[in-house]
Order: structure tokens, then C-alpha cells, then sequence
């Protein structure tokens, strides 16, 4: 007898393609925990304006023009002991456009005063790519040296004889990759669904919540689904079976946990209400081809990054400084790890936004300033940097 179908028996995977709108194999690997999937179909309706002789609407024939888009949100959670890398990793590299960086470690730390970090041998680390130590990820401001670089902010624990661990950093890129989502449920005759040429139009950070969150929103080029597939949409021969199911258990990160760095000390700063961290990339689609109802291709536009913060004010020199930039109009750093040990972290660096003037709050014992969406800027292709350890 057929009842309702639960909603807690969804299942996601995600994929970076290699040609936009054919749909990326996927793995068990590849399957992630989400907080849901929306997906909103929008078909654009023309007028009819011809006289039929009678009120009644009398149809359109064809295929018509689609707006496909959605949106998911996801935690941060514990991984797997050795692998750093989230496993809705593909979203991320949507979002900001470069492959993955990975280091796998293993460096020996020779001296470590303030934000100057020294190695026993040669680094090979490059500027914006993360290095994690214990419990803490920072990332490397510039390099000074084979052996010595300037991270963005100083690690509490780090001590001469340390090794530092694993860290995957994904960087912006000037062009942006396309991402396949499949959507699956149970029981099997239920409607499954797969999203091809999606593309990542906003990615938000959000830190100090219940749970730290990751949100995407985007578009597709096409949905398909196995009820009314037909051969070679998405590239596709036979709309796909679902990879046999590995159990696992991912473990959220208690929004609570990690560590905020501001200013060009810079400071820490343990008062932090919440925060959120915005990509956006302001994405078209070539949907105006004659001949296809489908988008061709996605064509990314100026990037839009910016932050948001709210902090119980505290009358610590890095506020004077917070208040004076947002005044003067001057840039400042921030950085922010979630997570407090390996395997659980992500870091988000950000090395010059230009605050708002704080927005004073008085509605609870203790003040608070709210900084209204501030955006960052940069030089090319590096107004924020995000990592994984």
C-alpha cells in the first residue's frame, strides 16, 4: 500500500563537469548530507495575441524556455580521519572556479613568531594557499622564502618541531565550472531527479549559529528525471541508478567553536554574535540560442564578495580600528576558522573589505555592532580565499 514518501530518505551527489550540461558520473564518494534541496521551475509563457474568435485559452504547442533554479544548504561536519576535503566539495569549486589545492601535510615547523612561520626545508607553498597545524588553519599571506612564509593571522599553538597537517584550499578563478546535483529518495519507483549545467550563483558562509552552515544557490540548464527521461538528455544513455549506498555518519560542528581574526594586527576577537561571508558571482546564461530551449553555457560577471558581522563591543584597540576604517573608508583583513580540530575545520580569509559603519544595538545589556553587508576587494581573482583542514 502506497504512503507518504519520507522526506528524511533524500540522498545528494555532486560532480564538477567537464562539458557544460553533460551530466558528471558520481560515486558514494561523491554523496553529501544537505539540509534540503529546492528546485523551482519557471517556464516563460508568451502571449498569444492572435483572435480566436472566443476568450478561452487555447494553448501554446513546443517546448518552452525554462528558469531552473535552486538552492541547498549544508552544516560542517566532522570528515574522515586523512581527508580533509568536504564531500560537497564540488559546490565549493562551482562557487569559486579553480580546482582544489591539496596539501598533505607534513611540513616540520623550525620557528613560529606571530604571523613570520619557518620550516626545517623548502614549503612549496604558494600566497592564499592554507596551512593547518593541531587544531588551527591559517592561511599564507606571502611567501618570504623557501623556507619561511607570513600566514594571515598567528597561530595560539604552534612551536617549534611541529608538523603541520592536511588542508585542501580552493581558490577564485576568473572562469567558473559547471556542476551536476542528483537528487535521490526512496523508494526507488519514487520520482528521481538530476540537475545538469548547474551553476553556483551565490555561495554564503554562515558562522556561530546552532551549527556552522554553507548555503548554494544557483541555476541549472536542465532537470530530468527517470519518469519522463528521454535517451541523450544531459549526455545521457539510460537515466542513472543511484551508486549502492555506503553508510556513514557525518557529525555537524557546533556553530560555537573556531576562532575570528580582525584587523592588521591582527586581533582576535572572541565576541563574535554571528557572521556571514557572501559569494556571489552574478551569473547569465546564453538561454537565447535559436534552435534550444536549454542554456548553452554560463557566463560569470563581476564577482560580489561581502561580509557581515555582529560583535558584542568590547573597548579593545581593534574596534577603535574597525570603527575608523568603516569612517575612512579603509580596507581591513579578516579571518575566520571554524571548527577547533583536524579533520572539521574550514578557514575563510579575507584580505581587504571595507566595513560599513557599525549599526549600535542597545536592545541587551551588552552593545552590540552590527556591520551591515561590506564588500571586498581585491586585485585579481583573490578577495577570498576558503580552505578546508
Amino acid at each position: 500500500m502506497a504512503c507518504y514518501i519520507s522526506s528524511g530518505k533524500n540522498r545528494h551527489y555532486a560532480a564538477v563537469e567537464s562539458i557544460f550540461g553533460q551530466a558528471a558520473a558520481v560515486t558514494a564518494a561523491e554523496r553529501f548530507t544537505s539540509l534540503g534541496l529546492r528546485v523551482e521551475v519557471k517556464q516563460e509563457k508568451p502571449r498569444r495575441r492572435d483572435k480566436t474568435g472566443t476568450r478561452t485559452y487555447q494553448g501554446i504547442s513546443g517546448e518552452l524556455r525554462k528558469r531552473i533554479e535552486f538552492e541547498l544548504g549544508t552544516y560542517l561536519y566532522q570528515r574522515e580521519e586523512g581527508s580533509p576535503a568536504a564531500r560537497y566539495g564540488a559546490l565549493v569549486e562551482a562557487a569559486m572556479g579553480s580546482a582544489p589545492a591539496a596539501s598533505g601535510g607534513g611540513l616540520t615547523v623550525s620557528s613560529a613568531n606571530g604571523t613570520q612561520v619557518g620550516f626545517s626545508g623548502a614549503h612549496g607553498l604558494v600566497a592564499g594557499q592554507a596551512l593547518a597545524a593541531g587544531g588551527e588553519v591559517r592561511f599564507v599571506e606571502s611567501v618570504t622564502s623557501p623556507t619561511s612564509v607570513v600566514v594571515s593571522a598567528p597561530f595560539e599553538e604552534l612551536a617549534a618541531g611541529m608538523a603541520t597537517g592536511a588542508a585542501v584550499t580552493y581558490p577564485l578563478a576568473h572562469d567558473l565550472k559547471s556542476v551536476t546535483l542528483y537528487d535521490y529518495w526512496s523508494p526507488e519507483t519514487a520520482v528521481q531527479r538530476i540537475l545538469a549545467g548547474g551553476a553556483v550563483d551565490e555561495m554564503a558562509i554562515e558562522v556561530n549559529g546552532d551549527f556552522h552552515e554553507i548555503r548554494f544557490r544557483g541555476e541549472a540548464s536542465e532537470l530530468i528525471d527517470n519518469r519522463t527521461f528521454q535517451a541523450q538528455q544531459a549526455g545521457l544513455a539510460a537515466f542513472p541508478a543511484e551508486p549502492a549506498l555506503a553508510g556513514y555518519v557525518e557529525t555537524p560542528v557546533p556553530g560555537h567553536l573556531g576562532q575570528a581574526w580582525l584587523g592588521t594586527g591582527p586581533d582576535r576577537i572572541h565576541t563574535v554574535k554571528s557572521a556571514r561571508i557572501t559569494i556571489k558571482n552574478n551569473i547569465d546564461f546564453r538561454r537565447r540560442d535559436f534552435g534550444s530551449a536549454k542554456a548553452q553555457c554560463l557566463v560569470p560577471g563581476e564577482r560580489e564578495v561581502s561580509v557581515e558581522l555582529e560583535l558584542y563591543s568590547q573597548d579593545k584597540t581593534v574596534f577603535n580600528e574597525l570603527y575608523e576604517a568603516a569612517q575612512w573608508r579603509n580596507g581591513l583583513p579578516l579571518m575566520i576558522q571554524m571548527g577547533a580540530a583536524a579533520g572539521q575545520m574550514c578557514g575563510v580569509w579575507v584580505p581587504n573589505f571595507v566595513p560599513e559603519v557599525p549599526e549600535f544595538v542597545d536592545d541587551e545589556p551588552r552593545l552590540r555592532w552590527r556591520v551591515a553587508s561590506s564588500q571586498a576587494q581585491g586585485t585579481a581573482e583573490d578577495e577570498v580565499h576558503v580552505a578546508f583542514a
